[in-house]
């Protein structure tokens, strides 16, 4: 298990002066990446060794939403490693050691040059020492959208230099932004899951197309030919 300590920033919170969701999102990567560095195998190592970790799903589960200026502890632990497949927990706690967010991701361990997945090497794994999977409401990795939510396109955009990240492709907090967007004002989000498809660029045009039903919204963001990069969930469960 790994963690560090945090306090909610101005600049994380919402109009409502609380933690907002993206920034929940932020604070486990960011976690994820200190856990590498601090064990020695971070960003800088995996691209030597000539691969990356891409994220293939989410899922953040929202007890309560810190607000402005609260302490929190954000922590992370690796839990299964399968072949070319990496699953990883995260945990958000207030100054009284209540859980306030927990997560749940699996990754993809690529081969820069190739494009294709690469066994997780073995040193890899042993670096974060003992692997241990948090109690939690696991969701399948597959989302289905439900029959009876009422489907509608918006208008196209375009990626944006803000939108990407340092492999020049569009971060995965950024798909669940946009898909943010198209969230009804007022509908309180206890679960988010996003599963991504394929990586989007600069310049690709986003076509969203949304499915709205009660306490459930979803967003796919496809491109010109209804392909998908990334579908987005949000759930209301209280």
């Amino acid at each position: 298990m790994y963690s560090f300590e945090g306090r909610v920033r101005y600049s994380e919170t919402d109009e409502n002066e609380k933690l907002s969701l993206i920034a929940i999102l932020n604070y486990f990567q960011d976690c994820s990446t200190f856990h590498g560095e601090d064990a020695g195998v971070g960003y800088d190592v995996v691209k030597k060794s000539g691969c990356f970790w891409v994220l293939n799903y989410w899922q953040i589960d929202v007890y309560r939403y810190p607000a402005l200026c609260e302490k929190i502890t954000v922590g992370t632990s690796p839990y299964e490693c399968k072949g070319f497949l990496g699953f990883r927990n995260f945990f958000m706690d207030d100054s009284e050691g209540k859980r306030a967010a927990m997560g749940n991701s699996l990754w993809t361990y690529l081969n820069v040059k190739t494009g294709k997945p690469e066994h997780v090497p073995k040193q890899l794994v042993e670096a974060y020492g003992d692997l241990l999977k948090m109690d939690m409401e696991y969701e399948p990795r597959k989302i289905r959208v439900p029959d009876g939510v009422k489907r509608y396109c918006p208008d196209s955009f375009e990626v944006k230099r803000q939108h990407l990240d340092a492999n020049n492709h569009v971060n995965n907090g950024q798909y669940v932004q946009m898909a943010l967007d198209y969230v009804k004002k007022g509908f309180k989000v206890d679960r988010m899951r996003a599963e991504y498809k394929k990586p989007a660029y600069l310049g690709d045009a986003m076509y969203p197309v949304v499915y709205e039903g009660d306490r459930y919204c979803a967003v796919s963001l496809c491109d010109s030919e209804e392909k998908e990069y990334a579908l987005v969930e949000f759930k209301c469960l209280n």
